[in-house]
């Protein structure tokens, strides 16, 4: 409670500034007093971080920035990570200041961009800083929500970008979720922009209640003695719950293992879907969202459910469900809404229950949120993509496992992953608590779920790291002097700075152990460590040495496999597919080519690279008759015995006289071959076991040249990175050296405006002519292989190349691989690690549809998703927008425009 003092100050206070007392006068509620504060701050004028949990109603401050922005006359920005949460508060500030005053920019549409209120993605603030925009004139805020997602390690440089980069005379309202580090993000940005306010707020305006759902039921999570909003460090757990796990492992018998609050027993299973929501119907607990880590988990959840013959929806609620689908699908071609799947969708949505993933088309999610805020959908299954700012609160949340994918493999949620999804449950103003369920899995253990839900940590690290396009533009604006003490302003500097005592203890330790490894290797006959690295050398020439020869062995093979012709004759060297066979179907694809052939023993089966480890050669060639059919065995078997007889003209490899010649060893390997060999320690009787102390010398001192790496790196890193850039663009032509100062040169021009994780690589393109004979549809599937990031179920089935390998596509697509790998390796040899190689997967798709042909068509036996395809699709046309500006030759301007014109139409259009 505040003191009648401290309420008279507030008052004062808030009378200093009238529109904050008229904004919340506007509001349906009172003011909560982190919004008070924060709001507060705004009006001195001060920048303010604002970190509060999912649903408190962070979001107050920012509308309450744009407003006194507004009325003094002043531009404002709102910026978030993505369009879909853009859109929303686009619409929900026209509805508050009038059409005129409100403005849309994201990396497909402009509506109304010079408005004095203009809400965008953030890499549109960025790009508007480099390219010195006019609309930054009068700037007074900007709003960043979600700004924890700068620990994004794909996207999250872009906000400190902004927040260095921005006028001192414009504010910041940062909006995050609850961070665990907080006040160092705050003191970062003060140190940044001056004085910020650091507003924190842990406290749920809807308390959330933890729950455990199982077969027998759905109960608390905790002991009733335990208070479920400040549970502690390592909270009771309900004891009905544990009794009941332990009568199921007491009666089953240990047949298997399944830890359940630490008992072993035979593995239950989950209880069904229609269950859960069967379950949650009857408490009250709808609307719910289920949080199913895969997409294709969503959508086989939406039909069991909907297969169960579960409907959620009254009459009325169908029909306004079916009328607000109508009016907002209306103006997408129906032969789009066929290849969407959408009566199959639409029939979902009737009954009350959705799917809602990145798979999906941005119109298809956006009916679906609408519906959930509307009340008219029930249960959405999702996956984590929804717990990003979007506004789609539940009474309650359900986490059917506590682990996921992340790319590489399944890691358990972290407390911070726990807390980000349960946020959403609890609706303000309309529930009077939240409630997070977890269903019962294989593998759960309640004891471990109970400290996940008490530990409400999110740290907050970040990302940084300057891009090409960066360091290109950083040169333009301020030099590279300034260039350097202005990425040493950055989070990601300031929070390596923080980290170096820690690193600096572990490299003493370490230097200790080495100590005691060099006393272990002590030999009477000579320097055994001067003998060990003399191995070691070796051992790692050795392994570098096959490493090499086998990926030229992978390329050759790819190259003989694609370059096959029907009637072709191979020999296979070894392995279970050695001997004779002749291609009866070629496949000229590039990167993976799969012929189908048959041996001399009538068998059939497509060659793939990863199964040629001994080779394969072009032995003859035997004629294939026309009519051949390669799965009827008699016509096998014909052509078994015409392989057969023609095998005496075969040109095989052991008759060759230049044939397989062992391979010469290196003369450097040679040559620390007879120093080993030479040296006193090589006749040590005991060299086997100083042998075995030195390689875990050799172990520990990668791990201390590591830690000590780390420490290099931490101290002026940032600034580093950005120099080897420098060199890079220098030896390419990007930056010229003038003096002791670089420059940007004319390619380098063009680089400002390239925003791409491959942004170099698409310069290189560009100024090297790769694309130069390429159609529209060409260019954009050519630009496509280095933009798309391929899902790993989208690689499935090898990408066809329109045209053909030896095609004018074919052949750019080459170039693009033999550019992207010279940028590649001089990359590395400047210590950049290595760029993301260019992928085709929807080389085939995007060409089609820059064509004109349908959706249903480009994406017929492709992997891809529908709402992927229009996501890339969107994003090759920002690329080929930016190509429209600053390609070397008209013809490739063109070329990109036309493209994009033919692409941005249909449901990619709507």
């Amino acid at each position: 409670m505040t003191s009648p003092a401290e309420r008279y100050a507030a008052s004062r206070k808030r009378n200093r500034h009238p529109d904050l007392i008229e904004f919340e006068q506007s509001l349906a509620f009172p003011l909560d007093q982190f919004q008070r504060e924060g709001c507060a701050a705004v009006a001195e004028g001060r920048s303010v971080l604002v970190a509060a949990p999912t649903g408190a109603g962070k979001t107050v401050v920012g509308e309450y920035a744009i407003r006194h922005a507004h009325a003094q006359g002043l531009k404002a920005f709102y910026t978030t990570p993505i369009k879909a949460l853009s859109n929303q508060k686009f619409h929900d500030l026209r509805a508050a200041y009038g059409e005129s005053a409100v403005g849309l920019l994201t990396g497909d549409t402009s509506i109304n961009p010079e408005a004095d209120i203009v809400v965008m993605t953030t890499e549109v603030v960025r790009n508007m800083i480099y390219s010195g925009s006019h609309t930054l004139d009068r700037l007074g805020v900007v709003v960043l929500d979600e700004v924890h997602y700068l620990a994004d390690r794909f996207r999250g440089s872009v906000w400190e970008e902004v927040i260095i980069h921005l006028d001192q005379m414009t504010s910041i309202v940062a909006l995050s979720a609850t961070v665990s580090n907080a006040e160092e993000f705050g003191a970062w940005l003060s140190e940044v922009r001056g004085d910020t306010r650091v507003i924190v707020s842990e406290h749920r305006p809807v308390p959330l209640w933890p729950h455990v759902l199982i077969r027998e039921g759905m109960f608390d999570l905790y002991a009733p003695t335990v208070n479920a909003q400040e549970p502690g460090p390592n909270p009771r757990i309900n004891p009905e719950v544990e009794a009941i796990l332990r009568r199921h492992a007491h009666h089953e018998g240990p047949r298997g293992k399944h830890v359940v609050g630490g008992r072993h027993g035979r593995a239950r299973r989950s209880p069904p879907r229609f269950a859960v929501v069967d379950q949650l119907d009857r408490q009250g607990l709808l609307p719910a969202i289920v949080f199913v880590f895969s997409r294709a988990g969503c959508e086989d959840a939406v039909d069991q459910v909907r297969a169960s013959g579960l409907a959620l929806t009254t009459d009325e609620e169908r029909e306004e469900i079916a009328a607000i689908i109508e009016e907002r699908c209306a103006g997408v071609p129906s032969e789009d809404l066929g290849a969407l799947g959408y009566l199959h969708w639409r029939d979902h949505l009737e009954a009350g229950i959705a799917a809602h993933h990145a798979g999906m088309i941005p119109l298809f999610k956006e009916v679906v949120e609408e519906l959930f805020r509307k009340g008219l959908i029930k249960v959405v299954y999702a996956t984590e993509t929804l717990a990003l700012g979007i506004n789609m609160p539940a009474r309650s949340v359900v986490l059917e496992k506590l682990v996921k994918w992340d790319g590489q493999g399944h890691k358990d949620l972290t407390a911070g992953e726990y807390t980000q999804l349960t946020g959403r449950a609890g609706r303000r103003g309309i529930d009077v608590e939240g409630h997070a369920v977890v269903v019962e899995h294989p593998g759960l253990d309640v004891s471990q779920l109970g400290r996940l839900a008490s530990r409400r940590t999110y740290p907050l690290m970040s990302s940084f790291q300057p891009t090409y396009n960066m360091t290109v533009n950083l040169v333009h604006s301020v030099g590279a002097e300034r260039a350097r003490e202005v990425l040493e302003m950055s989070f990601a500097q300031f929070q390596a700075d923080q980290g170096v005592v820690g690193k600096a203890r572990r490299a003493q330790e370490l230097e200790r152990t080495l100590e005691g490894y060099r006393d272990a290797v002590s030999c009477d006959r000579g320097d055994f460590m001067e003998y060990a690295r003399l191995r070691h050398d070796l051992n790692r020439l050795q392994k570098g040495q096959s490493k090499a020869a086998s990926r030229k062995r992978r390329e050759a093979t790819a190259e003989t496999l694609a370059g096959l012709r029907r009637g072709d004759v191979v020999k296979v060297g070894g392995g279970r597919r050695a001997g004779v066979a002749a291609v009866v179907v070629p496949d000229d694809r590039a990167d993976a080519p799969r012929p189908v052939v048959v041996t001399d023993e009538g068998r059939q089966f497509r060659l793939a690279v990863a199964e040629l480890h001994h080779g394969i050669d072009v032995v003859g060639t035997v004629k294939i008759p026309k009519r051949f059919d390669h799965r009827n065995a008699r016509q096998r078997r014909e052509l078994a015995q015409v392989i057969e007889e023609a095998k005496p003209t075969f040109d095989l490899p052991s008759r060759r006289k230049h044939g397989a010649a062992p391979h010469t060893p290196d003369a450097e390997m040679t040559r620390l071959r007879q120093r080993m060999q030479g040296h006193p320690c090589h006749a040590c009787p005991d060299r086997e076991d100083h042998a075995r102390w030195a390689e875990r010398y050799f172990r520990t001192l990668r791990d201390k040249d590591r830690v000590v790496g780390e420490i290099q790196r931490a101290t002026g890193s940032i600034a580093r990175v950005f120099d080897r850039r420098c060199d890079v663009l220098g030896e390419l032509g990007y930056l010229v050296r003038e003096g002791e100062a670089w420059t940007v040169s004319e390619s380098g021009e063009m680089m400002r405006t390239l925003y791409s994780e491959n942004d170099l690589v698409i310069a290189e393109c560009l100024r090297t002519g790769v694309w130069n004979d390429l159609q529209a549809p060409a260019l954009a599937a050519a630009v496509s292989t280095l933009i798309y990031n391929g899902r790993r179920d989208d690689e499935m089935r090898p990408p066809r190349i329109p045209g053909g390998q030896h095609g004018a596509l074919g052949r750019a697509l080459q170039e693009t691989v033999r550019v992207w790998s010279r940028v590649s390796d001089l990359q590395e040899a400047h210590r950049l690690g290595e760029l993301p190689a260019p992928e085709w997967g929807i080389v085939s798709p995007i060409h089609g549809w820059a064509q004109g042909r349908s959706l249903d068509t480009v994406l017929s036996g492709s992997e891809i998703a529908p709402g992927d395809m229009v996501r890339w699709t969107k994003q090759v046309i920002d690329g080929l927008d930016q190509i429209a500006d600053v390609a070397p030759t008209e013809t490739v301007r063109n070329r990109a425009r036309t493209a994009i014109a033919a692409m941005r139409r249909g449901v990619v259009a709507y």
